[in-house]
């Protein structure tokens, strides 16, 4: 299926970069399109013009130049359900409703054209309860039926097939009170490495040289659609349908040489399919003083996975190896309702939400036998199913007190029932009270602060319930029936400052109080297993910054970066030590200059990225995954290519390299001796990527 689909998006792709231009629906002369909504009292304005230096295809690219503003939040951060609103973009007025689809899926997807201007709002002022600082809202207005296509290509000189089949076409239009948008999209990516690993003991003896590589290739194609109808007497009602498929598949062999005995020669691979869809709606309309939004959505998605990894030997040895196969059937249904009307001057909302969430795994586990077939062996803890039921319930008010001060406030309680089924069967039932208090001052037109108190939830990743295993590294994860969601309190500060000509600044400062925390934790049989260790903290500073060159003469210049600092403390299940959290970052450096020539449709520019990989933390084993230490990418831009865009870039300009090192123990670390160190150094290469963008 994978083969027919990629070969119909390459068609789609050559026809849309050869066709000049494509039939579109006659104007009615006698209709005319409604005015845009007028400009939101306090925001600060961006129109077309201000991007054209820019050439953008779509709103996503003049987000994206907007400065100072980084696109944040959405459904990848560890949300609960829909809830309340955390993505900082939203569209002539209201939020994105689907789940599978990101902010900037959705943002691609409109024709710059049809922008009219994008307002920088203050969250608080808005009727949607969960918006705080600055919030992008983009307003446009469909013309008539139009399409975008984006086409990306690449290679790597080692270790990988070249990059063919990733990008997007997409349609977009209105007919009457319909506005509807198709797209057929394809991530895509190839990637690989190779180099030496050394395995020594704790003295620092040789046990075995090791060459490995590793080649993988990702494919998700998708098609997505999106459909809006206006009734009449401001009755809106919102379609999103979604469908895609997964292929993954990753290739690792290795050549094992020990210091004693006979040569290794490893073949692993690991390959991972799966199905996904999602069907979510959204109707809008007025009832009595306020209006009324109910909203529904149905999620389901099946991986299929295995691992199959094979150690012959030279000197004729039995072959040794072992078989893993995983297949998880993951879904989610959620209704949910919002009234909000205004009272007191204040804008209120009532809310109301129902989440059902499902996981039912079966896993299988085998290793080879004398005669060279897979037998199979017990392995309970990876087969069962877990679910969630759950309810909450949500009162919101948001008021301007003043032209330079706006207060919002949300309450919320929540009720759930875990239950899992199999070998380590349990029900438990929970009752949490949530939610935000936020203040935004603006003590000048070029600086606004916000300070968010917020108490939150967090999503739960069912396979954390069950046992898995990863072969290749000879890791065993059980199963955990006790884990229970972790909370955080919240306290974060945020300033914004505009420097005229020169630029922005932004500056946050976010310190959250974890309970309940999940990392790895012993278990009574000798294992580990996720679950929860307690409390802890983490501060994180950050600047966000765009600095502008025009002052100093280099016109069309600029400079966006991030920077981040974090600091953590938690406490270490095994040893009762203090310690950042197991596998986060502790910091990442982010920087993007881009000058656009003055007068020409050239454009070049340079990004630089590296971070701090926290390790993580074990019961037998510490260990840290890192590629760096620094990525430097180059690219140059022609905005006007025989009417499209085209773009070449080369990233990895210093030779970063994929790192692994880890220290495993006999025993329960780190009392018992040292078994063995590994330290694991391979090449990356070079990554070079074409794009070609256009519209029809």
């Amino acid at each position: 299926m994978f083969r027919t689909t990629s070969s119909l998006f390459a068609l789609a792709m050559v026809a849309c970069a050869t066709s000049p231009v494509l039939a579109q629906d006659e104007a009615d002369p006698q209709s005319e399109p409604p005015a845009p909504p007028a400009v939101t009292a306090g925001a600060r304005v961006f129109e077309p013009d201000y991007f054209a230096q820019f050439a953008p295809r779509n709103a996503l690219e003049m987000v994206e130049r907007i400065p100072g503003f980084t696109i944040e939040g959405g459904n990848d951060d560890g949300q609960r359900g829909l809830g309340q609103a955390t993505q900082n973009v939203i569209v002539n007025g209201a939020r994105f409703s689907s789940k599978s689809d990101s902010v900037r899926d959705q943002l691609s997807r409109i024709p710059a054209s049809d922008v009219t201007r994008i307002e920088i709002i203050d969250g608080n002022t808005l009727d949607i309860p969960g918006l705080t600082g600055q919030v992008a809202n983009v307003v446009y207005q469909s013309s008539g039926a139009s399409g975008q296509f984006r086409y990306t290509a690449g290679f790597r000189p080692h270790n990988t097939e070249a990059q063919l089949y990733g990008g997007e076409v997409s349609l977009t239009g209105s007919s009457g009170a319909l506005d509807y948008t198709v797209a057929l999209s394809n991530t895509n990516d190839r990637f690989g490495a190779d180099g030496p690993a050394l395995i020594t003991d704790g003295n620092d003896e040789l046990l075995e040289e090791q060459f490995s590589k590793m080649s993988g290739a990702y494919d998700n194609p998708r098609l997505a659609t999106n459909f809006s109808y206006a009734f009449g007497g401001g009755a809106i009602a919102n379609l999103n349908l979604s469908y895609r498929e997964d292929f993954l598949d990753i290739d690792r062999p290795e050549i094992g040489m020990p210091a004693g005995g006979p040569q290794r020669t490893r073949l692993a691979k690991e390959k991972r399919t799966g199905p996904e869809y999602e069907i979510g709606g959204d109707v809008e309309f007025a009832l009595g003083p306020g209006r009324l939004k109910l909203i529904g959505l149905e999620r389901f998605e099946r991986d299929n996975f295995f691992f199959r990894l094979v150690d012959s030997f030279d000197d004729g040895s039995p072959d040794q190896g072992s078989y893993f196969t995983q297949v998880d059937a993951t879904g989610e249904r959620i209704g949910r309702f919002e009234y909000g009307w205004n009272m007191l001057d204040s804008d209120w909302q009532v809310a109301g939400e129902t989440a059902f969430n499902r996981l039912d795994r079966r896993s299988a586990l085998s290793v080879l036998d004398g005669s060279g077939a897979f037998v199979p062996v017990p392995f309970p803890g990876g087969t069962g199913g877990v679910t969630e039921d759950r309810y909450e319930g949500s009162l919101s008010v948001s008021k301007e007190l003043s032209s330079t001060l706006s207060l919002q406030a949300i309450g919320a309680m929540e009720f759930s029932k875990l239950e899992q089924t199999g070998s380590d069967a349990n029900s438990r039932s929970f009752r949490r009270p949530k939610g935000s208090l936020a203040g935004t001052w603006k003590p000048s037109d070029d600086l606004d602060v916000s300070l968010t108190l917020a108490r939150r939830v967090r999503q739960l990743t069912f396979g954390d319930f069950l046992g898995s295993v990863q072969l290749d590294n000879d890791q065993q994860s059980g199963s955990n029936s006790d884990l229970v969601p972790y909370q955080t309190w919240n306290l974060e500060l945020v300033a914004n400052k505009r420097l005229g000509p020169w630029g922005s600044i932004k500056f946050s400062a976010l310190q959250a109080w974890f309970e309940d925390f999940i990392d790895w934790v012993p278990t009574e049989d000798g294992g580990e297993a996720r679950g929860n260790i307690g409390d802890g903290d983490r501060l994180q500073l950050q600047v966000d910054a765009t600095i502008n060159f025009d002052p100093v003469g280099f016109k069309g210049a600029r400079l966006d970066f991030t920077a981040v600092e974090r600091f953590m403390y938690f406490t270490d299940p095994f040893t009762g030590e203090t310690r950042a959290n197991s596998g986060d970052v502790e910091g990442w450096l982010e920087g993007n200059f881009r000058h656009d020539v003055p007068d020409t449709d050239y454009a070049w520019g340079a990004s630089i990225f590296t971070n701090d990989q926290v390790p993580y933390y074990r019961r037998y084993e510490v260990g840290r995954f890192w590629e760096g230490p620094v990525f430097l990418g180059l690219f140059a831009e022609h905005k006007d290519l025989f009417g499209l865009t085209a773009t070449a870039r080369v990233n990895n300009v210093l030779g970063a390299r994929n790192k692994f090192y880890r220290t495993v123990y006999a025993g329960t670390r780190p009392s018992d001796e040292i078994d063995f160190i590994e330290d694991r150094n391979r090449r990356i290469g070079p990554i070079v990527t074409f794009s070609l963008s256009g519209d029809f």
